[in-house]
């Protein structure tokens, strides 16, 4: 089955949260949902599962009990136990007797959890609540895994073993929407949806977003901003040239995916999209 948003859109009030957003999410894909603070990866993701009720357009998920869900705020417990959690959200997933304790303890192996099992969801580092949130997210075995900024705040190499996760995730079949304000995770995935105030502007592999780039990027080593539209990138400067030529002093560059975030944002302030 396809899971996804059409046409959707959110408004909480007058202010639009979002606008006309289309994805679809195939089994064992991971698509990965790019934005600044205020995008609506968020809502995005709660209008999928049901937490936010569409303005317009339509949610496809599939039942409840199928679905695995990890919200931005954590999903943690934190008067409960790490086998407390575990029971518990197997439990509303329908789980039972001794399958549940199996999978719980194949959990907490898995995650690297079992030396805390009984320690107080609240008292674990952040890193470690996020594992036992996806542990929690992914007992079940859920078809659609849905994860809100599951790696921010942790360290890099706990980040690295969540996406190892992840991944092993949608090759069990699983599709899975991940949101992250991290440029280098997309890289990971199959499709990205970069969002920009509610709107979609850009969509695709990542490949095929750095493809649609138009225009000439190049990189200038100067102290000062080169003239044109132009960001730090080190201690250099990137410099897109939209049409025509690069300015003087600055070198042709070949494009890299953050590259290409950045200037679908570009683009899109100048009321263009970039053609993925």
């Amino acid at each position: 089955m396809t899971w996804g948003l059409q046409s959707a859109s959110v408004r909480f009030g007058q202010t639009p949260a979002l606008t006309d957003v289309t994805f679809l999410l195939e089994p064992s894909t991971v698509t990965v949902v790019v934005g600044g603070d205020g995008a609506g990866k968020s809502t995005c993701l709660r209008a999928l599962v049901g937490l936010v009720a569409l303005s317009t357009g339509e949610a496809r998920r599939p039942g409840r009990r199928q679905i695995g869900y990890v919200p931005a705020t954590g999903g943690v417990y934190p008067d409960l136990t790490v086998d407390e959690n575990l029971a518990f959200s197997g439990g509303v997933y329908g789980e039972r007797g001794a399958t549940l304790l199996d999978k719980s303890s194949a959990t907490l192996e898995r995650f690297g959890l079992v030396d805390a099992h009984s320690r107080l969801g609240g008292h674990l580092s952040g890193g470690m609540q996020r594992k036992l949130a996806l542990g929690m997210a992914l007992l079940h075995q859920p078809a659609l895994l849905v994860l809100d900024e599951p790696t921010t705040g942790i360290d890099p190499l706990s980040r690295s073993e969540m996406w190892r996760i992840i991944s092993r995730a949608a090759a069990g079949g699983a599709a899975v929407i991940v949101t992250t304000t991290y440029v280098d995770e997309a890289q990971r995935a199959s499709s990205v949806l970069l969002l920009e105030q509610g709107r979609v502007i850009a969509q695709g592999s990542p490949s095929s977003i750095v493809g649609a780039i138009g225009g000439t990027l190049g990189v200038a080593h100067s102290a000062t901003r080169p003239a044109g539209l132009s960001w730090r990138w080190g201690r250099a400067w990137r410099v897109w040239a939209p049409s025509g030529p690069l300015p003087d002093g600055v070198e042709p560059l070949q494009p890299e995916f953050e590259d290409a975030v950045v200037i679908a944002s570009m683009a899109d302030r100048r009321g263009e999209q970039l053609d993925v």
